[in-house]
C-alpha cells in the first residue's frame, strides 16, 4: 500500500512523464479470464504488453485490448487464449511487433487477418505459430509484400496449411527471419527465379515439415547473410548446391530425396556447427578434408544414405574436436573413428548399422567418459565390451552384435539398456537392480542362465519394458511387482521357467503385452488378468496351462485384449463359449485405415512370433488393431461358438487339433478381415458355408 507502481515487479515507468509503459506479467502464473473491467485496460500510454506464458483459458478475449493506441509490442504467447481473435487488435497502429503463437485454441478468421495485414503497416515481427488458421488459404499472405514493408520476422507453422506455398513472401523487403512448417502440408517447389528479389539480410530460413518439392533453387545457396537454412522433412530431390558464401551457421537438409555427393564447399563453413543429412540418397565417399577447418562443428548427421560411405573419414585424427552429437549410422564404417580420441565433450554418438569388429579398444573407453549420454553401436560386429566407465550415461545399445560373456553392468543412470541378440552368457546380475531409474531393459536372444533376480520386480516404478525372452533362464518369475508399476511389456518367451504367474501384476496397470509362451508353466487359467484394463496381447502358448476355462467375474474383462494365443497347452472342455466373453475388444473395435499405429514407443518396439497359415512368423511390428485368435493343440469339446462371427476385425483364426464337433456356424462368412483359418483335426461334420467360399480375403 503506498508504494508507487513504477516500482513493481514487471512494471516500468517513463522517466519524465511518469506514466507506465511497460508491464512485463510473462511467467507469471496467472489463471482466468482478462476482464473487461480490469485497471490493465486503463493504462493509455502503455507502449509494450508481455502476457506470456500464463493460463487465461477463456472463450472469449476483451476487445479492449484494442484501446491502447500508444502500444508498439504486444506479446500474448502461450497463454492459452481461445476464442476468436478480436478484430479491434488492428486498430494498434502503432505496433511494431505481435506474437500469438502457441494458442492452440485461438482462432483467426479471413476478415480479422485481412484487417491485420493492412492497419498495422509497421509490423516488423509477426509471430502465428500453432495458432488455429485452419480456413485461411495460404494464397492469403500472397500480399504481405506490398502491406507489410517493414516485416523482419515472420512466423507461420505448426497448423494445418494446406494448397501452394505463398511465393510472394519471399518478397518481404526486409525479412531476416522466416518460419513456414511443421505440419503444414504446403505444397509445390519453391520459385526458382528469385535472385533479384530474395532479401540479401535473410538469416534464417525455416520450411521444415512442409511437403514441398523439386530441387532447392540455386538463390538458396547465394544469400550472402543465411545463417541458419532448415528445409528437413520435405520432398526435395537432386544434389545439394554448393554455397556462395561462408556465413552458414546451421544446415538441416534432413528425410528428404537428395542426392549425389556432399558439397566441397561444406569445407568452406567454417561457422558450421549444425550439419544433419541424414535420411537420403547422397552417394561417394567422405574426405576427412571436408572437416579439417570446421573446428566448431557440433553436430554432424549422416545415418541412413544407403550410397554414401565415411570408411576412409574414420581414420582421420585431427579433426572435429568440439563434436556434440556424432551420428554415423549405415556409413559402412569399418572401425571407431580415430578423431573421437580428441574430442571435447561428446554427449550423443550412434554408429550403428555399421561393419565394426572385434574388441572395444581402450582409448574408446576414455571418449566422453564424463559426458556420453546416448551410445548407440547396435548391428555391429563387436564381440566383447568390458566394464562400462561412461558414469551419466543414459542409453545404451549393443543389440545384434557378437558379444559374449557375462552381462555388463550399466552406470546408476541408465534409462535404456539393451544387448539383444548377442551371445552373452551367465546369469543376471542383481546389480542391475541398483539401476533404479531403467525404464527399457532388452536382453533377448542371449545365453544367459539361472534365475531371475527377485528384485527386478522392485523396478517397476520406472520400468516400461522388461524383455527376457529367448534365454537360458529358470526358476520362478518375480513376484514383487508392487502398486503404481508402470510396466508397459513383460516378454519371458522361450526359457525354463516354472511354477505359476505372478498376481502381484495386476497392479500394472498400463500392461500391454505379456508373453509366457515357450516355458513350462503348469497352473490353471490365470483369470486376473482380465482385470488389467490395458492388455491387448496375451501369449501363453506351449505350456502346461491345463484345465477349463470359467465364466468371467468382472463385467468388461480384457476390455482391449487382441491377441491371445493359447497354442498347445492342456486346456479342456466345453469352454470356448465362455473364452468368447473375453473377448469383447475384438467384437467391437473400429479400424481407422488412415491412423494405423503400431505398439511400442520410441525405443523399444513390440513384436510378436506366430503361426499363419502353418508357418511360424515373427511380427517385428504390431498394427493396434490386429487381431488373432490361437487355440489350437489342446482339448476342447464342443461346438464353434456361434459369436464368434460378431468378430468382425479378426485377421486369423486357429482352433486346430481340438475335439470340436458339430458343424462350422454360418457366422463364420461374418468375418470379412479373416486372412487364415485353420479348423483341421477336429470332428467337425457337415458343408463349408457358402459364405466362407466367397471371403476373397482368405488365401
Amino acid at each position: 500500500m503506498g508504494i508507487d507502481c513504477c516500482w513493481w515487479d514487471g512494471v516500468t515507468c517513463d522517466t519524465m512523464t511518469g506514466h507506465v509503459i511497460v508491464v512485463d506479467l510473462s511467467c507469471s502464473g496467472l489463471v482466468g479470464p482478462i476482464h473487461p473491467n480490469t485497471n490493465l485496460f486503463s493504462l493509455c500510454h502503455l507502449q509494450w504488453l508481455n502476457l506470456a506464458y500464463n493460463y487465461f483459458n477463456h472463450p472469449t478475449i476483451s476487445s479492449k485490448f484494442g484501446g491502447f493506441a500508444n502500444m508498439m509490442h504486444l506479446n500474448l504467447s502461450d497463454s492459452s487464449i481461445v476464442g476468436n481473435f478480436p478484430s479491434e487488435i488492428s486498430h494498434l497502429s502503432k505496433l511494431v511487433s505481435l506474437d500469438l503463437s502457441f494458442n492452440f485454441g485461438l482462432r483467426i478468421e479471413m476478415p480479422c487477418l485481412k484487417r491485420l495485414v493492412q492497419n498495422l503497416t509497421h509490423l516488423s515481427e509477426l509471430v502465428l505459430d500453432y495458432v488455429n488458421m485452419s480456413s485461411i488459404s495460404p494464397n492469403s499472405f500472397m500480399n504481405l509484400s506490398t502491406s507489410l514493408t517493414s516485416l523482419r520476422l515472420f512466423g507461420l507453422s505448426g497448423f494445418d496449411l494446406k494448397g501452394r506455398f505463398p511465393d510472394n513472401i519471399f518478397h518481404l523487403p526486409n525479412l531476416q527471419l522466416l518460419y513456414v512448417g511443421s505440419d503444414s502440408n504446403l505444397t509445390s517447389s519453391l520459385p526458382s527465379q528469385l535472385v533479384n528479389k530474395i532479401p540479401s539480410n535473410v538469416e534464417f530460413l525455416y520450411l521444415s515439415g512442409n511437403l514441398l518439392n523439386g530441387t532447392i533453387p540455386s538463390w538458396v545457396y547465394t544469400i550472402p547473410s543465411l545463417r541458419y537454412l532448415f528445409l528437413e522433412y520435405n520432398q526435395f530431390i537432386g544434389h545439394i548446391g554448393e554455397f556462395q558464401h561462408n556465413s552458414l551457421v546451421s544446415l538441416w537438409l534432413t528425410n528428404n530425396n537428395l542426392r549425389g555427393p556432399l558439397p566441397l564447399s561444406i569445407s568452406k563453413l567454417m561457422s558450421l556447427r549444425h550439419l544433419s543429412v541424414f535420411f537420403n540418397n547422397l552417394s561417394g565417399n567422405v574426405e576427412s578434408k571436408i572437416f579439417f577447418k570446421l573446428k566448431n562443428l557440433e553436430t554432424l548427421e549422416m545415418s541412413n544414405n544407403p550410397l554414401l560411405s565415411l570408411s576412409s573419414f574414420t581414420f582421420a585424427t585431427n579433426i572435429l574436436p568440439k563434436i556434440f552429437s556424432l551420428q554415423l549410422s549405415s556409413s559402412k564404417i569399418i572401425e571407431i573413428p580415430h578423431f573421437l580420441q580428441i574430442v571435447e565433450y561428446i554427449a550423443y554418438l550412434d554408429l550403428s548399422k555399421n561393419q565394426i569388429k572385434g574388441n572395444i579398444l581402450k582409448w574408446f573407453l576414455e571418449v566422453g567418459k564424463d559426458s556420453l549420454f546416448n551410445l548407440n553401436l547396435s548391428y555391429n560386429f563387436l564381440t566383447s565390451v568390458g566394464h562400462l566407465p561412461w558414469k551419466n550415461l543414459g542409453y545404451l545399445d549393443f543389440r545384434s552384435n557378437l558379444l559374449q560373456g557375462p552381462l555388463p553392468v550399466p552406470p546408476l543412470g541408465m534409462s535404456f539398456f539393451s544387448v539383444a541378440r548377442n551371445k552373452i552368457t551367465r546369469q543376471i546380475s542383481s546389480l542391475i537392480c541398483n539401476l533404479i531409474f531403467l525404464q527399457h531393459i532388452d536382453l533377448s536372444y542371449n545365453h544367459l542362465s539361472n534365475m531371475i533376480p527377485p528384485c527386478l520386480g522392485n523396478l517397476s516404478d520406472y520400468l516400461i519394458v522388461l524383455d527376457l525372452q529367448s534365454n537360458n533362464l529358470n526358476g520362478t518369475i518375480p513376484t514383487t511387482f508392487a502398486k503404481g508399476c508402470y510396466l508397459r511389456s513383460l516378454k519371458l518367451n522361450g526359457n525354463q521357467l516354472e511354477g505359476s504367474l505372478p498376481q502381484s501384476l495386476v497392479h500394472c496397470r498400463k500392461l500391454e503385452v505379456l508373453d509366457f509362451g515357450n516355458n513350462k508353466i503348469n497352473i490353471t487359467f490365470p483369470h486376473w488378468l482380465e482385470t488389467l484394463p490395458e492388455l491387448r496381447v496375451l501369449i501363453l502358448r506351449s505350456n502346461n496351462f491345463h484345465g477349463t476355462l470359467r465364466n468371467p467375474k468382472t463385467k468388461f474383462p480384457f476390455p482391449n485384449l487382441r491377441i491371445i494365443d493359447l497354442f498347445h497347452n492342456e486346456f479342456h472342455g466345453h469352454s470356448l463359449t465362455n473364452l468368447f466373453k473375453y473377448l469383447n475388444a475384438t467384437m467391437n473395435v473400429s479400424v481407422n485405415k488412415g491412423e494405423l499405429k503400431y505398439m511400442g514407443d520410441d525405443y523399444y518396439q513390440d513384436s510378436v512370433t506366430m503361426v499363419m497359415k502353418g508357418f511360424f512368423i515373427n511380427l517385428v511390428k504390431i498394427q493396434s488393431p490386429f487381431t488373432t485368435i490361437d487355440f489350437s493343440n489342446n482339448n476342447f469339446k464342443g461346438e464353434i461358438p456361434k459369436v464368434i462371427g460378431e468378430l468382425r476385425i479378426l485377421k486369423g483364426l486357429n482352433f486346430s487339433h481340438n475335439n470340436l464337433t458339430g458343424c462350422m456356424p454360418q457366422s463364420l462368412g461374418n468375418l470379412t478381415n479373416l486372412e487364415w483359418l485353420d479348423l483341421s483335426s477336429n470332428k467337425l461334420i457337415g458343408e463349408i458355408p457358402i459364405q466362407l467360399v466367397d471371403l476373397t480375403s482368405i488365401f
